[in-house]
């Protein structure tokens, strides 16, 4: 009998060349502090966006700290850090570069969880495969670099891209494209939305009808995959009827005036470059491409932006409310190089103190080994000959007669008293 593989835990191919990249950057998603259950939702709604380059199962507890994560984070090669906390004015959202910053600090002004999205889309959607590589980042709306442009806007798109894997169009595989982030920049609130879709491929220039046939039943209430016909006399009556009348009897329609495609515009359609995931996707087919929001969607506004990271802030580079003049931010730069200077000297004087300490370590070790050595030597010398001198037989006899007088002086005798 041939030995088993394990398929559904271990990957293999390029699959496990992609989910072993240590290039691909890795995340903690967490929260801390005290937080609801939406909150814990949307962390674990976040997760799913972040797969496969998180730690999905990651358990936290109501004692962790930030600095717990940060201390972890290396060992594991993690990347970024995104925390959820809640404030008193509203739910506080952070990127943390790790391990030298910055940290960017969002406030979280309305979201919408994954199970109130698929509530209210008209098409159920199955969470599955999709979640086996990472999505694609789209960034829209955002200004081009110039001097009119707000200078966060720039860092805050780089933070974003940071996130996840960089595109290799040479390495990319149509099939693994399979969901889709989009971060745009909303001018007139100043707000950043964040949505996230599955990439959906459908026939083009086919009609609803002909599609439910081909591809099944995919409605919530449906029981199985077969299309329900007990009522139609013949195909026709369904591929062909008007829309909204019962029966045949109100005349066919022909497929080019009935036709209803997935897509409404020849721009949405492309010819397929490689076989996709799906039910007739092969290369060269022409279909429209369509994405399907599965959430969740969040809405942020950004507050500040740090160097650093927690608990080890720098300089404070950009502020929504607090404005400084010239004269402050340069007392501010002042104040946190002095601040790092002496951070490096009291490294610099206890790292000194463990070397001094380490050498006075080993000068005592040294010193206690010689007096161990000087003491083994005097307790040699201590009988007055050397173990290489013979003992003549004169000598052993009269060693043996001494001998003999000890035991009998220290032997008692039958009344039970010794012999003095």
């Amino acid at each position: 009998m041939g030995r088993r593989r394990k398929t559904r835990t271990h990957l293999k191919g390029e699959a496990s060349k992609d989910a072993s990249d240590d290039s691909a950057p890795k995340s903690f998603i967490v929260k801390h502090g005290q937080v609801g259950s939406s909150i814990s939702q949307l962390v674990r709604d976040m997760r799913k966006v972040m797969e496969p380059n998180t730690a999905s199962r990651l358990k936290e507890r109501n004692r962790n700290k930030l600095k717990d994560y940060l201390t972890l984070a290396p060992a594991l090669h993690v990347t970024h850090l995104l925390a959820f906390t809640l404030t008193d004015i509203a739910p506080s959202f952070r990127i943390v570069r790790l391990s030298n910053g910055p940290t960017l600090s969002f406030r979280v002004e309305r979201y919408s969880l994954m199970k109130d999205i698929m509530n209210t889309s008209k098409r159920a959607r199955s969470i599955g495969m999709e979640y086996l590589t990472p999505p694609l980042l789209v960034l829209a709306s955002f200004p081009p670099p110039g001097p009119n442009t707000p200078p966060h806007l720039p860092l805050v798109m780089k933070a974003f891209q940071s996130l996840f894997p960089a595109l290799s169009p040479q390495n990319l595989t149509l099939s693994s494209a399979r969901r889709v982030v989009l971060v745009s920049y909303n001018p007139e609130r100043g707000t950043i939305d964040f949505r996230h879709y599955i990439i959906t491929v459908k026939p083009y220039g086919v009609s609803k009808r002909v599609r439910r046939v081909l591809e099944g039943v995919t409605t919530k209430n449906a029981s199985g995959s077969v299309l329900d016909l007990g009522n139609e006399k013949d195909v026709a009556d369904f591929l062909l009827r008007k829309r909204g009348e019962p029966g045949p009897d109100g005349g066919y329609e022909s497929a080019a005036s009935s036709a209803e495609s997935a897509a409404g515009d020849d721009g949405d359609t492309v010819n397929l470059a490689d076989d996709y995931v799906g039910r007739n996707n092969k290369k060269g087919q022409r279909r429209a491409v369509r994405l399907d929001e599965v959430g969740p969607r969040l809405e942020l506004r950004l507050v500040k932006i740090t160097e650093g990271v927690p608990g080890k802030e720098g300089a404070v580079i950009y502020h929504e409310f607090v404005k400084k003049s010239k004269k402050e931010i340069a007392a501010q730069n002042a104040a946190q190089a002095a601040k790092e200077k002496l951070r490096l000297e009291r490294r610099r004087e206890q790292e000194r103190n463990v070397a001094r300490k380490k050498g006075e370590t080993g000068d005592n070790i040294r010193g206690l080994d010689e007096e161990d050595d000087d003491d083994d030597a005097g307790d040699e010398n201590e009988d007055g000959w050397d173990d290489e001198e013979d003992i003549s037989d004169g000598e052993e006899s009269e060693l043996e007669e001494a001998s003999s007088d000890e035991e009998e002086e220290g032997r008692p005798n039958k009344k039970g008293k010794r012999l003095r």
